[in-house]
């Protein structure tokens, strides 16, 4: 073979080892197109109450969107300040909280929205003592020492509670602690008084023998409401429709099924069935959009807590509100 004859070919052996290389490095990116897109991930942030912890419990939220390649990432939260701090921060995208703590949060700047929100419970929280505490009436808890959590659902409770017995708010010693904490201290006698919500309240009422001094009925609405994270909700917003969706069937199959109810309640809780049966049995069923006249009554509570020092400025509930036709189907 000449010289130029074991050049050509030793061209040609080049040639095929390049047009080898160029198909193997061609390989996995074939193969990335062919893969299956990135799993996303919803962050729900829940408590110890309500329908989301129905939703966690029956997993149907899971089989829903698994179809859609999402995954739900469920993070349970001692009480709604603390939920929507998380939000906030990033940690999660949606949440179920009572009516004070989004009013606290949006007035510390969080940008979260209104999306939807249950019937009025004003059952499911309430003013307890001791079961042989000498305080008999509202007027009885001038001068004492009062826990609550601090911008949670129940301090609007305390706050009309204490207007209707002609007291005024500072006349009182405020104890600040999430629930927990809060029932200790109820249990050893270092407060008088203890201001929470179901389950919480349940289980003060079953197990300490807890006395109703006054519950919310004819003070306050007490709704339940379903918040998202703004940029979350701006951007999934058929996701977020898919959840008020899986709300509303297990709002409905609630209703009908409180035995049911209770034990899955039990099992998410760890409390007693009698204690979560009757705080199920005060649950509001039946989740609707955000409305005028929710927000108006919002509003109420805000400038409530303004007037009080409560928040660090004023806020326009409204301007916390999602745009319905957002939501809309598409």
């Amino acid at each position: 073979m000449s010289i130029e004859q074991k050049r050509a070919a030793r061209r040609y052996t080049l040639g095929l080892l390049f047009a080898a290389g160029v198909l193997a490095a061609g390989t996995p990116t074939i193969a990335a197109a062919q893969a299956k897109p990135e799993a996303q991930t919803i962050r729900i942030g829940y408590q110890k109450y309500g329908t989301l912890t129905l939703l966690k419990g029956r997993g149907t939220l899971e089989q829903r969107l698994a179809a859609k390649n999402i995954a739900v990432k469920w993070t349970e939260f001692p009480a709604g300040p603390q939920l929507l701090e998380g939000l906030n921060v990033g940690g999660v995208d949606f949440g179920t909280v009572g009516e004070a703590p989004p009013i606290f949060a949006q007035a510390a700047g969080a940008n979260l929205v209104y999306v939807g929100n249950e019937p009025p419970s004003p059952a499911s929280e309430a003013i307890v003592v001791p079961k042989d505490s000498k305080i008999r009436s509202l007027a009885d808890l001038k001068g004492k020492k009062v826990a609550l959590n601090k911008g949670s659902n129940v301090h609007y409770l305390l706050v009309k509670a204490l207007e209707k017995a002609g007291i005024g708010y500072k006349d009182i010693d405020t104890v600040f602690l999430p629930p927990a904490d809060a029932r200790a201290a109820f249990e050893r006698g270092s407060v008088d008084a203890w201001v929470v919500w179901d389950p919480f309240l349940a289980a003060a009422e079953k197990q300490l023998g807890a006395r109703v001094l006054a519950d919310g009925k004819g003070l306050v609405a007490n709704h339940q409401f379903y918040l998202a994270a703004r940029p979350y909700a701006e951007k999934n917003q058929e996701v977020v429709r898919i959840v008020l969706e899986e709300i509303a069937k297990v709002d409905e199959w609630g209703a009908k099924n409180p035995k049911e109810v209770a034990t899955i309640l039990s099992a998410q809780t760890g409390l007693d069935t009698d204690v979560v049966a009757l705080a199920a049995s005060r649950y509001a069923y039946g989740v609707k959009p955000i409305t005028a006249d929710v927000l108006q009554q919002q509003q109420k509570l805000a400038d409530a807590f303004s007037t009080l020092k409560l928040i660090p400025k004023p806020i326009a509930v409204k301007d916390a509100q999602l745009p319905a036709k957002q939501l809309a189907a598409q």
